[in-house]
């Protein structure tokens, strides 16, 4: 039996310098003092991407029931962005936006392509740029990979929905051990399957993600590396060994305060096209516990992966000298206002965890507003590169050195319209002109629409013009294309 719960302690020669680090750099950078580079050198970025991720469900997010103490030990070694966010809601347009440092196109040198150009190695292991899961994964293919970004790449191919165990489809309510007639490439209903795996997850794409992260940590390069190692869980299928699955019993699930239907005061373009009015899924309020408590699986085996890449960076020599960034592309509903899956301007869908681990730097928890477009330049800095000047993104560099400095002031979302997010209030505004405003200090489930409230116009007013100032930049590169 795995012990889902063990975190991983990092040994005492290991916490001296480290403990020794934080304090030298709580004394550099104090409030109000801002740092252009880490106290120390850094040369390397390993960069863990996950697939599907919402921030809520990680222990270091507040979850008290998803065991993830991979990541829960990054997060008390690094900084922990409570409000981060993504550009683009499912994983194409995202993984082009914080890859190539840009809102809404590809207008600018890839990051790794970047990086080579400066004297880095730059390697991906497994879906960094768009694959399809699982056509991709399963066909061991490239996807929409930008060859160009790599000086090496590895692909890693797994079985997925195939996989032997028990397989079930939940909003089907098929339950089976039959190989037979599962659901996969690009059929309807692959989006609520989860398997049991018989096997102990070895044969599992982001076990051999690791592993070859793994093997590359034990290499001595001759360059500094930049290392970007996509795993692909909790994506569907929700794939992980029947053991990772027994901690998550449905008793134990606690379906989200706004899961009911309450959809009434949201706009059309605003609605997933996903959800209980129109997926069979509605019909079946233990198997959407069950939706639950897959995914909590396949994070757990996930976060298992990356407990296994950080411990061997723990006994490479690199450790030192390299940074530690863990993100995924976007978040995802399960069951929030009746809603499945992303492609939606809701919170759950728009906030993404990151965690960086940068050497010297200190650790803490940060309320800086935070989009996936500063990854570029973040990147650039922490290893002294200059950014490209086509970048788009705002460097979080002095958000690691003080906790409660600020580099921005809203994060934007695009999806059938645009989302501005601020430190209180929320708005999406779409193509169509409809809107949708929440008050995310008093309502943080977005349960109460407040954009036709006429107390509230003001505030409206206020975001509809900064929105419009911020898209009006959009709109006049496009035109003189």
């Amino acid at each position: 039996m795995i012990d889902l719960y063990r975190s991983t302690p990092a040994t005492t020669t290991t916490m001296i310098p480290r403990l020794l680090f934080a304090c030298l750099a709580a004394f550099t950078f104090a409030p109000g003092i801002a740092a252009a580079q880490p106290p120390r050198e850094i040369k390397n970025v390993v960069m863990i991407v996950a697939d599907d991720l919402k921030a809520s469900v990680l222990g270091c997010y507040g979850d008290e029931v998803c065991a993830t103490p991979n990541l829960d030990r990054l997060a008390r070694n690094g900084m922990v962005f409570q409000r981060a966010y993504c550009q683009g809601t499912w994983c194409l347009p995202s993984r082009i936006s914080f890859m190539f440092g840009r809102y809404r196109d590809k207008e600018n040198v890839s990051l790794g392509q970047h990086l080579q150009t400066h004297g880095f190695s730059s390697t991906r292991v497994g879906k960094i740029f768009h694959m399809r899961v699982p056509g991709d994964i399963i066909a061991g293919t490239d996807g929409q990979d930008h060859p160009e970004c790599w000086s090496a790449r590895f692909n890693s191919p797994g079985p997925e929905a195939h996989t032997p165990g028990e397989y079930a489809c939940l909003n089907l309510n098929i339950v089976t051990r039959d190989l037979q007639n599962r659901q996969s490439t690009r059929m309807p209903h692959r989006m609520f399957v989860s398997v049991k795996g018989d096997a102990d997850g070895t044969e599992q794409p982001d076990y051999k993600s690791a592993s070859k992260a793994i093997e590359l940590l034990k290499q001595s390069p001759e360059r500094p590396f930049f290392l970007a190692v996509g795993l692909v869980r909790p994506h569907y299928p929700m794939v992980a060994p029947s053991e990772y699955f027994e901690p998550y019993g449905i008793e134990r699930i606690k379906m989200p305060a706004n899961w009911h239907d309450d959809t009434d005061d949201i706009p059309k373009l605003g609605i997933a096209k996903t959800n209980n009015r129109k997926n069979s899924i509605g019909k079946y309020p233990d198997n959407q516990k069950r939706m639950w408590a897959a995914y909590y699986a396949s994070v757990t085996f996930m976060d298992h992966q990356v407990g296994r890449i950080l411990d061997a960076l723990e006994d490479s020599p690199h450790r030192d000298q390299t940074a530690v960034i863990f993100t995924s592309d976007h978040g995802y509903h399960l069951g929030e206002h009746g809603f499945w899956q992303k492609s939606n301007l809701h919170e759950e869908v728009i906030r993404v965890p990151l965690l960086i681990d940068a050497p010297g730097m200190p650790s803490g928890q940060t309320d800086s507003l935070a989009e996936l477009v500063d990854l570029y330049p973040t990147i650039c800095d922490l290893v002294g590169v200059p950014i490209a000047a086509a970048a788009e993104g705002t460097s979080l560099m002095p958000v690691l050195a003080d906790s409660t400095a600020s580099v921005k002031s809203e994060a934007l979302s695009f999806q059938n319209g645009t989302s501005i997010r601020t430190d209180r209030w929320h708005m999406m505004r779409y193509n169509d002109d409809s809107e949708e405003l929440y008050d995310m200090h008093n309502d943080p489930g977005e349960t109460t629409n407040l954009a036709n409230q006429s107390q509230y116009a003001e505030v409206l007013k206020g975001l509809r013009e900064r929105l419009r100032e911020r898209t009006d930049h959009f709109t006049e590169r496009k035109t003189q294309r």
